[in-house]
């Protein structure tokens, strides 16, 4: 692994030392770069999701999983970014991988990270099922039942996931100016709406902030470990992606200086941020003990405390969030996707790392995961576990991505270089503390993606639907280790000379 030492101020330069030419605009500023990770992280849309999950497992102390999912994933984030500040290039998790820890590493972790995305992109995308029937029936467009657990829900989440993806792909591929614009838009409306929705539920709470001390829905016969476990599966699937304003970091202003800050800040912003949205929902929910708030979360606790018309206004915010946290995940997906492709990587390879000239953005790379995410969609249609299960799987996915920079990082810190960024300052770094903060990122990581990826009925197949749904995240993690295998295969005498070039 080699970093410079010394920064040069000019971003093309700088992108010229590590053997690539600047082919994507450099139009993200230091607050877009910031509405990137915290748009992946989406408190708004996955929060809603996911409520139900950690309370009807958890009861009201699935809210301590929260903080404890926070503290783990800070310190992955302050890893990530020593590394984004030595290395500002797109595709940041492949790219981090394959300097620490060798060419092998670095394959598989960007493989397993296009996967993933791909897989989240397809899960942001039916989130809409969770809040547009809610304001409208007409929203409802199979069926009668619009809770995702039912195959009514299910069907119409892969309509309205559909129509979404379609949405985010001809803006992805349109223009990144456009992109960034709409995505901090986006997320300036998300920070609103999240302040908003914690002070009118407070100011109609039925019981005090100390509801989270309490064990509601836990009991000797239902036990403590396991169904908090389970339910930590709604933190760990919200705090993750804060990694994308890495992707964009050749699009990004003084990438060193910036990137590194906006990854923490999406971080700590989001974690704050759904702490007080999860103990304001707890405070304001109508009960906490007649099941309503396990089968139908958030959007259940808005309309009943705020009121139709204030409700609905909050939920058609919470879908403006759902929509630019699609976008975002597409984004950093197509990003990853040509950065591999750039290395001439990837099957199609060629085609892949195209940048459009009028467009400035990697079209074919764009269009890929759409329509990979919209295919995943489609052959799950009535399928009443689809969401848990896409969850589950593309966060298990997500981890294991991460672990392969986290670990090889843990025993490669030595070599990390030192030097300044574009304002001068020296890179950022965490010092002497760096040893243990990895550390605790390494056994944080192993053993959330253990819990994710541990077969479990009650999570992957609620309706009984078939044992391959049960084993849905060991199959998902063979097939994507085997069709890795082959594609690597296939692959690798182009990948062996980019990475020696």
């Amino acid at each position: 692994m080699s970093a410079p030492s010394e920064v040069l101020t000019a971003p093309t330069d700088d992108l010229s030392r590590f053997g690539y030419a600047q082919q994507l605009s450099r139009r993200v500023g230091s607050y877009a770069s910031f509405a990137a990770g915290f748009s992946f992280v989406s408190i708004l849309t996955t929060v809603f999701q996911l409520f139900g999950l950690g309370f009807s497992f958890g009861g009201t102390a699935f809210f301590w999983t929260w903080p404890a999912v926070l503290v783990g994933q800070l310190t992955v984030a302050l890893c990530f970014a020593e590394l984004a500040a030595r290395f500002p290039l797109s595709g940041a998790i492949y790219q981090w991988a394959r300097r620490l820890g060798g060419a092998v590493v670095g394959w598989f972790a960007g493989w397993t990270m296009v996967i993933a995305q791909t897989i989240t992109l397809a899960a942001a995308a039916i989130a809409l099922q969770a809040v547009l029937p809610a304001v409208w029936s007409g929203f409802q467009l199979v069926g009668t039942d619009p809770a995702l657990s039912s195959k009514d829900g299910a069907s119409n989440a892969v309509v309205l996931g559909c129509i979404l993806l379609v949405a985010t792909t001809v803006l992805n591929a349109t223009s990144v100016r456009i992109m960034a614009v709409v995505n901090s838009i986006g997320v300036t409306c998300e920070l609103v709406g999240v302040v908003l929705i914690v002070i009118l539920l407070t100011s109609k709470a039925e019981r005090g902030p100390s509801v989270v001390l309490h064990t509601t829905g836990l009991d000797h016969s239902t036990g403590y470990v396991v169904p908090l476990l389970i339910s930590a599966l709604m933190a760990a699937y919200v705090l993750v992606g804060f990694d994308s304003a890495g992707e964009l970091a050749e699009e990004t202003h003084k990438p060193r200086a910036t990137t590194p800050r906006t990854i923490i800040r999406a971080v700590v912003a989001s974690g704050i941020g759904g702490a007080f949205l999860i103990i304001a929902a707890l405070m304001a929910a109508p009960s906490v003990t007649d099941g309503d708030l396990g089968t139908q979360g958030l959007p259940y606790v808005l309309t009943s405390r705020l009121g139709t018309t204030t409700g609905k206004l909050l939920l058609l915010d919470v879908a403006l969030a759902v929509c630019v946290c699609t976008l975002a995940i597409q984004t950093a997906a197509a990003r990853m996707i040509f950065s591999m492709a750039r290395d001439n990587v990837l099957p199609a390879s060629a085609w892949l790392r195209r940048v459009s000239p009028r467009t400035g953005t990697p079209v074919a790379a764009t269009v890929v995961p759409g329509v990979l995410a919209a295919v995943c969609l489609v052959v799950n249609v009535g399928n009443a576990g689809l969401f848990l299960g896409l969850a589950s799987v593309c966060i298990m996915l997500l981890y294991i991505a991460y672990l392969m920079v986290t670990l090889p990082l843990l025993f490669r810190r030595h070599t990390l270089a030192g030097g300044t960024d574009e304002n001068g300052r020296p890179l950022f770094s965490l010092g002497r503390f760096g040893v243990v903060v990895n550390v605790v990122a390494v056994g944080y990581g192993t053993a959330m993606a253990i819990n994710l990826g541990w077969p479990r009925a009650e999570v992957y197949d609620p309706a009984g639907d078939g044992w391959y749904l049960h084993y849905l995240p060991l199959i998902t993690l063979a097939l994507v280790g085997i069709g890795g295998f082959i594609a690597y295969r296939s692959q690798r005498q182009a990948y062996l000379e980019s990475v020696s070039a």
